[in-house]
């Protein structure tokens, strides 16, 4: 008899015992050689630790995709279709992209020129930008300036957008108002909506969002009905998005 099979048969009699008799349960001696046995298996054969991590994260991850894609069902409207955000490219684009991003992740700024080539190469991708600013007060403050931005020059909102994201150093709301008046915007009016109206709704919102969705970093995109953790590149995101044409999903 190999070893591996006197293993199982070894753990199969304990469960045969154990199961329906719990009160006749194993002996210190039984425990002892079932955990010699497993133990000297495992030594010898560790990439099994490698199989049992790999399936626990399939487990996980599958179980994630789960929780979000239920979100995704019962937020529809709010992640993609909230009037505290803009959407880039094509308004009508058959298909839509979220994306999750704090003006001061690192990913994020390496991720902008993700969203550049899709929508450079790919004219009928509509590219939702939710803000959830995660990263402490100056992260919060910038957001602020940002929606202000939105609101009185939304048509300046994209190039603010990828100026203060693709910039050098942190954003603060003092970077952030000097960008916008650069580009025309007054700071005196960016100052006055921001204190007449602060978008406190739109963070609550972003924050509740992100809650449900399992989001604990930016960037993440909403593809379809699947959440992407993690700056994944544009190769995979073009990939999700030729799935949702092909099959309605982001992966077929």
């Amino acid at each position: 008899m190999t070893f591996k099979t006197k293993l199982a048969a070894t753990v199969a009699l304990a469960l045969t015992v154990a199961a329906p008799l719990p009160a006749l349960a194993l002996d210190d001696a039984q425990k002892k050689e079932i955990g010699e046995f497993i133990k000297e298996y495992l030594v010898e054969n560790p990439e099994i630790l490698v199989e049992v991590q790999e399936a626990l994260q399939k487990k996980q991850e599958a179980q994630q995709q789960a929780k979000a894609q239920s979100a995704i069902t019962d937020n529809e409207k709010a992640i993609f279709s909230s009037p505290y955000d803009i959407a880039l490219g094509n308004p009508k684009g058959d298909v839509t992209i979220v994306e999750f991003f704090d003006y001061n992740c690192g990913y994020c700024k390496r991720a902008l020129s993700d969203m550049d080539a899709i929508l450079k190469e790919d004219k009928n991708v509509r590219f939702v930008l939710k803000e959830l600013p995660i990263l402490g007060p100056d992260s919060l403050a910038a957001h602020k300036v940002s929606a202000a931005v939105r609101d009185l020059s939304p048509e300046k909102y994209g190039e603010f957008h990828r100026t203060l994201l693709g910039g050098e150093g942190r954003a603060t709301e003092e970077s952030a108002i000097a960008l916008a008046a650069g580009m025309g915007v007054s700071e005196a009016d960016i100052r006055k909506t921001m204190a007449d109206k602060p978008h406190d709704d739109a963070v609550r919102e972003a924050y509740s969002l992100a809650n449900d969705l399992g989001i604990t970093g930016t960037p993440s995109y909403v593809l379809g009905q699947e959440m992407i953790f993690g700056a994944v590149g544009a190769d995979d995101l073009r990939e999700k998005i030729a799935n949702v044409r092909a099959c309605g999903k982001a992966s077929c």
